[in-house]
């Protein structure tokens, strides 16, 4: 994008330069010339005047007076019926030369080199050619500061698209001072909250259907083996074939709920969680140094964790800007592996969450510091969406858990491993 801007401002500095440039050329080379030629012409005027008075008097011509008006290596021709004198010597070719009549039948013809003109017009040139590459020069400078400026923020609204895209719906409060890009960045931020909400009605939908499947399937289960001690042979073995067919139907929902939630995590990845916890951090720790805060993050080197980075990102997002509205003190990033799960928590050292709203701090509406109590709820669907699980592990202080899964063994065939240059 930079460089078709870049390139359609150049052309139209280009377009411009030749279409006021080569006018200005040819108006300033005109000019030099007909300096030179008015200048000679009035030269020979006055002594074409100088002549008049001398046939007048009735004296003869002579042309010593008229010395001062030739220029110095010019030549002078005074042609009168009688004769022909001259002054100086004759010129060889590319003369300037100018021719007035006198008043008695004659002529004066007054002849200069051409080559003062011919400088004067090469150096006017060399101007206007020097003036041209000012212009360009100046405008190639002025649009590749422009083509920047019309990038970047092109670049970023592309970015933004492209992490909603990937499952970042945090809101990008940045703006252009361009109407149009902002009006669609705005446009990006109510998506993004549209669709923040619709992942979280589909997470809540799908847990409540396989919750009360489940519910629904035991009971049935129950009742079918009760039935199945039935002391009727027949009623028995229908209810065995029944039972057997419920614990299909409960297989089925569950390879189905697998699947579900396999091709919701189909972007996750294994991540090193030093390098993504750290760069997320870098993101926030200038807000809370603002608010006269610190974050440390303690996450040891080449801890892998099987998640989506955008994801990710999100949900950490979401409990350090909890941790910024609602929290106080130090917050604390942390990661560790746990019995073949690897936890990640986030703290802080404010008073906590309240007991009233401990047990609905994932519900969304539910919020304690007069927001809409979407992140949290939100945080934990995209958590649940790569197979992991949020929770508030301690309210006093807040302390919030996320529980990722360890990558499997064909998860990471395409990772790098970090090498121990340190001899065993």
């Amino acid at each position: 994008m930079r460089s078709r801007i870049l390139r359609a401002i150049l052309v139209a500095v280009a377009v411009t330069g030749i279409v006021l440039g080569l006018p200005l050329g040819y108006t300033a080379l005109r000019l030099v010339d007909d300096s030179a030629h008015g200048d000679l012409a009035s030269r020979a005027q006055r002594i074409a005047a100088l002549i008049d008075d001398q046939i007048a008097g009735g004296s003869e011509i002579d042309l010593r007076p008229a010395e001062v008006g030739v220029p110095v290596g010019g030549h002078l021709v005074v042609t009168s019926p009688d004769e022909v004198r001259e002054l100086g010597e004759a010129l060889a070719e590319d003369a300037l030369s100018v021719e007035v009549p006198i008043a008695q039948q004659g002529t004066v013809r007054l002849e200069v080199s051409a080559r003062p003109m011919r400088t004067d017009q090469y150096r006017m040139a060399a101007l206007v050619v020097l003036l041209l590459v000012l212009s360009v020069g100046t405008g190639t400078v002025v649009a590749t500061v422009t083509a920047q400026k019309l990038a970047r923020p092109l670049r970023h609204v592309a970015s933004r698209a492209a992490r909603l895209g990937a499952g970042d719906f945090r809101a990008d409060p940045r703006r252009h001072d361009i109407e149009e890009l902002d009006r669609l960045a705005e446009a990006l931020d109510r998506s993004a909250v549209a669709l923040a909400q619709l992942v979280q009605r589909e997470r809540e939908l799908v847990g409540d259907v396989s919750h009360q499947l489940r519910s629904r399937l035991t009971a049935l289960q129950l009742r079918l083996e009760a039935l199945a001690e039935h002391p009727e042979p027949e009623t028995a073995g229908e209810a065995r074939a029944a039972l057997e067919q419920a614990e299909r139907l409960t297989e089925v929902l569950n390879e189905l709920l697998a699947a579900a939630r396999a091709a919701r995590a189909i972007d996750a990845e294994p991540l090193d969680l030093h390098g993504e916890l750290t760069a997320i951090a870098e993101e926030w720790r200038e807000q809370l140094k603002r608010e006269g805060r610190g974050l440390r993050v303690r996450v040891p080197e080449g801890l892998l964790a099987r998640a989506t980075p955008a994801r990710l990102r999100e949900a950490i997002g979401v409990l350090l800007d909890n941790a910024l509205r609602h929290g106080e003190g130090q917050v604390q990033v942390t990661a560790r592996s746990d019995d073949g799960t690897v936890v990640v928590e986030v703290a802080d050292g404010g008073s906590g969450v309240p007991d009233e709203l401990a047990g609905h701090i994932f519900e969304r509406g539910v919020s304690g510091g007069g927001s809409f109590g979407v992140g949290l709820a939100l945080a934990r669907a995209l958590v649940d969406a790569d197979g992991g699980r949020l929770e508030l592990s301690t309210a006093r202080p807040a302390t919030f858990a996320v529980f990722l899964p360890v990558p499997k063994a064909e998860d990471v065939l395409g990772v790098t491993w970090r090498t121990d240059v340190t001899p065993r």
